[in-house]
């Protein structure tokens, strides 16, 4: 398995016999932080016997060597010298005043590297078992089975969202077609929006505990960053589709909103951006920040600050110029929209007639307040995905950068 797929075997062994220790081909010896011996077994018995220390017949020289470790520590510093001289570069660059060194130098020791033919400028995935499509698929596995083995968390989400879907639709029950109707249907857009935009924060800690991991595999180079990134991105699609599916049946039907099929798919697509919007920018902060405090504190106030410039408090006409750019980089603004024009956008609804004639449509409510069209629909489509690719991409960069061990000079490798 080691040769044939490139992986790294850790077997423990206990005990081991004598039959089983001839098979190895280099044993590290280690006591209270000190490297004892490192190099065949062979070159153990050796060592011993030039301590004095002579092995008793039918012991295994493991066994002698760990029972006999006092007074191997005692001459631990002239053995390793005449050991370890015909490879003196490695030992002066890893071995400091107390004697000790690496592990990745001992390694490297017994594979004997020649240091002067490493070229710090090799690419990176030469140094990759699998290539970067084997990566994103082994990890995609790997986090599809974590989310299958917390059925707890996976159920509660389910649930919630689906109360959630039927709380808001009984709330709502039914609204009518009317101006009164109409400004309530904008409340609950509102509504769902920072439902589904805040609730995301409860994935934080699980996104700062794989951090951690991720920072430790990568440094060993078991894979690339990029390749988690991409699985990570891809794994949780399904997963937000299903909540998307479970809150909007619900809530579109018991609210009473545009009743056409086309329009509930443009609603159930609409969720399932913000979801994954959430999801993203949740992943991108994960990656920046220190901790879980900080990391609520700063969505919460990214967030709050977001859905203040939506256009739901105030619309973009009273919006003070200095502060506009804000407007058009929420996060609320583009499926607020979304929503306005997928339920008031070519309907037959009537909001308020005088003398038999109708006088303002829904169409009118979004030409007044500069909401658009049905081309609008697809232009807010594009640009929540472009805020999720962006938002993606930057928690791939600070994640580059904390794992690349020469920084930001390998941030574009």
């Amino acid at each position: 398995m080691a040769e044939t797929r490139g992986r790294t075997i850790i077997l423990s062994i206990h005990q081991p016999g004598f039959r089983i220790v001839k098979l190895f081909n280099s044993i590290l010896l280690l006591a209270n932080g000190s490297v004892l011996h490192h190099g065949s077994v062979d070159l153990l018995s050796v060592n011993l016997m030039m301590m004095g220390l002579e092995l008793p017949l039918h012991v295994n020289v493991v066994e002698f060597a760990i029972e006999s470790i006092e007074t191997i520590q005692q001459q631990q510093v002239p053995l390793q010298q005449e050991t370890l001289s015909s490879n003196k570069r490695v030992l002066e660059e890893g071995l400091n005043t107390t004697g000790r060194f690496t592990l990745q130098q001992l390694f490297q020791q017994s594979k004997v590297i020649d240091e002067e033919s490493i070229d710090v400028g090799i690419d990176l995935h030469r140094g990759f078992a699998n290539s970067r499509f084997q990566e994103t698929m082994i990890l995609t596995h790997r986090f599809w089975k974590n989310i299958y083995r917390t059925k707890e968390l996976f159920a509660c989400r389910t649930i919630s969202m689906l109360v959630s879907g039927v709380v808001l639709g009984s709330i709502f029950y039914n609204l009518r077609d009317d101006l009164v109707g109409a400004e309530e249907r904008v409340g609950l857009f509102a509504f769902i929006l920072t439902f589904l935009l805040s609730s995301t924060t409860e994935a934080l800690p699980i996104f700062l505990q794989e951090r951690e991991i991720l920072m430790k595999e990568t440094s060993s180079g078991s894979y690339r960053v990029s390749s988690y990134a991409i699985a990570n991105g891809l794994v949780y699609l399904p997963f937000l589709l299903i909540l998307a599916i479970l809150f909007s049946l619900p809530v579109y039907w018991l609210v009473g909103l545009n009743r056409s099929f086309m329009a509930f798919t443009h609603f159930l697509l609409l969720i399932w951006l913000i979801l994954y919007t959430a999801n993203s920018v949740v992943v991108c902060f994960s990656a920046l920040v220190p901790n879980f405090i900080v990391g609520n504190s700063v969505i919460s106030a990214v967030m709050g600050s977001f859905f203040l410039f939506s256009g739901y408090f105030i619309s973009k006409h009273g919006i003070p110029k200095y502060w506009i750019f804000v407007h058009y980089i929420s996060l609320f603004k583009y499926p607020f929209e979304g929503f306005l024009i997928n339920e008031f956008s070519n309907s037959s609804k009537c909001l308020e007639f005088m003398f038999g004639t109708c006088i303002v449509t829904g169409e009118d409510v979004l030409r007044e307040e500069g909401y658009g069209d049905q081309q609008s629909r697809w232009r807010n489509y594009v640009i929540m995905v472009c805020f999720i690719l962006v938002y993606r991409f930057i928690s791939y960069l600070i994640l580059r950068y904390k794992c690349s061990e020469s920084g930001i000079k390998r941030i574009f490798i």
